[in-house]
């Protein structure tokens, strides 16, 4: 049974901004937001074992999601000086990611088998080793929420977690599924 006041608290005392429960039947795996990958804004489609098309198909996605029920929304929000902050919007990226990884040990001990998804790629290792040599740290493999076809914000809306802050702020948004 899932403690959600303390898998909350466990994500507050790692760092994150927000936190709560997530309901994995509200997943929906959109290929238009998987269409959105192949633009390669971040650099990583057909570079990374965690990105398209390495990670596998939507319904590859669906698949790996099929055992899970239930799961945990994390959040980092940061504050911008304005709209074109970028130096702000990279620290807040990172401490996502470190807020991230940091709540992942911890949970991985509680829930042996968790499916991590990230807000971006997998950046375990300096450099990936697609296509040319197999995933360093298959079970430290971090999917992007997007590259699993997941529309972030609606997860969020879904789930009963803002995405929005209002003026002046980005929110980096991930997820554990658990069970």
């Amino acid at each position: 049974m899932i403690n959600y006041d303390e898998l909350i608290k466990l994500a507050k005392d790692s760092g994150f901004t927000n936190a709560g429960p997530l309901d994995v039947s509200t997943l929906e795996f959109m290929p238009d937001v998987r269409a959105m990958c192949a633009s390669d804004k971040c650099h990583a489609y057909g570079k990374n074992w965690a990105c398209p098309p390495a990670c596998g198909t939507l319904d590859d996605m669906r698949e790996k999601v099929k055992r899970f029920n239930k799961g945990l929304l994390v959040q980092t929000v940061g504050q911008l000086e304005d709209n074109m902050d970028w130096e702000n919007m990279q620290k807040a990226a990172a401490d996502q990611e470190e807020n991230f990884q940091k709540l992942w040990s911890r949970l991985d001990t509680l829930y042996p088998g968790l499916l991590a998804m990230g807000a971006g790629t997998c950046t375990k290792c300096k450099e990936c080793t697609y296509p040319d040599k197999p995933c360093r740290f298959p079970d430290k493999l971090m999917h992007s929420m997007e590259a699993c076809g997941l529309f972030v914000s609606k997860v969020c809306t879904d789930n009963h977690l803002s995405y929005n802050y209002g003026p002046n702020t980005i929110a980096y948004t991930g997820c554990f599924l658990l069970e």
